[in-house]
């Protein structure tokens, strides 16, 4: 299980120059085409998603980043009744720039890399107190405050004596492996409320979580806007999310059983079913 975690996680290479250098480069753009002096002026950047709580598994594929624009010049006020032109003119700063392709995706702006990979941007307003509006895909806004949430993650972390981020890369390759039934955001948010004490058994983590997880599934959002973040989960996906939640649980059971009389070979069979083909069997 060590070795098949050490593969998934990001290395301090990838962290560095791949992460940060993209999450740069967002920085760099932004502020070439809205300068202080611009009427929508760019004022930060900040890493969101599993590349902020350190939860991102290879391969890695998407980084998630915050483009903060503030009210001065009154930006907001042209923009207030109409978050689609303000999310195409974030577009628009992209064109002719070395990406491959460049999207637009409702609520962020994706931009792809001709060596691989790709960053959402987020574009928002500040409304003070770490609260900001994000385009909701139609013309409207909706309001989330994603560095409160990375904040809780964070501290939630160091209160489980930094176990909580590993296993969470554990459970992604889980979800990854069977159909992706939770969002991401959701998955973290239920490990991180599931566990009072968390040890540094993975194993013994996987097991509890499998086990625990049924009675978390209507988290709300940690940053306090978004409510329960199971409302995307419909009256036929939910069961089936359930399910395989308890189906994960009986193989880790067995899959623990099978290491306590030392069947070691059953137990990385059933670890394979449960993390997926990538999981080591020798």
């Amino acid at each position: 299980m060590a070795r098949f975690l050490q593969d998934l996680t990001a290395t301090d290479y990838q962290k560095t120059s791949i992460i940060e250098a993209r999450k740069n480069r967002v920085v760099e753009n932004l502020n070439e085409a809205f300068p202080k002096t611009s009427d929508l002026p760019f004022s930060r950047a900040v890493l969101m998603g599993s590349a902020a709580k350190n939860t991102i598994v290879r391969p890695m594929d998407d980084i998630d980043v915050l483009a903060i624009f503030s009210n001065e010049n009154n930006a907001w006020n042209a923009y207030r009744w109409d978050s689609k032109s303000f999310i195409y003119r974030v577009r628009r700063a992209y064109d002719g720039l070395e990406a491959a392709q460049v999207g637009t995706r409702g609520q962020a702006v994706r931009v792809f890399f001709q060596n691989g990979g790709h960053v959402d941007i987020a574009p928002v307003f500040s409304h003070g107190h770490d609260r900001y509006g994000l385009p909701d895909g139609t013309g409207g806004w909706i309001y989330t405050a994603p560095t409160v949430a990375n904040a809780w993650f964070a501290g939630r972390n160091a209160e489980l004596g930094y176990n909580l981020a590993p296993l969470v890369r554990l459970l992604k390759k889980w979800n990854n492996a069977h159909s992706k039934r939770f969002r991401s955001y959701h998955l973290e948010t239920i490990a991180a409320t599931a566990f009072k004490t968390l040890g540094s058994s993975r194993q013994g983590g996987l097991a509890s979580f499998f086990e625990w997880a049924p009675n978390h599934i209507d988290v709300t959002d940690p940053g306090g806007q978004s409510g329960s973040l199971s409302g995307y989960l419909t009256w036929l996906s939910r069961p089936d999310a359930l399910q395989a939640l308890r189906t994960a649980s009986e193989r880790a059971s067995r899959a623990r059983d099978a290491e306590a009389v030392g069947d070691h070979a059953e137990a990385k069979r059933l670890w394979r079913i449960i993390l997926g083909d990538s999981f080591p069997t020798s």
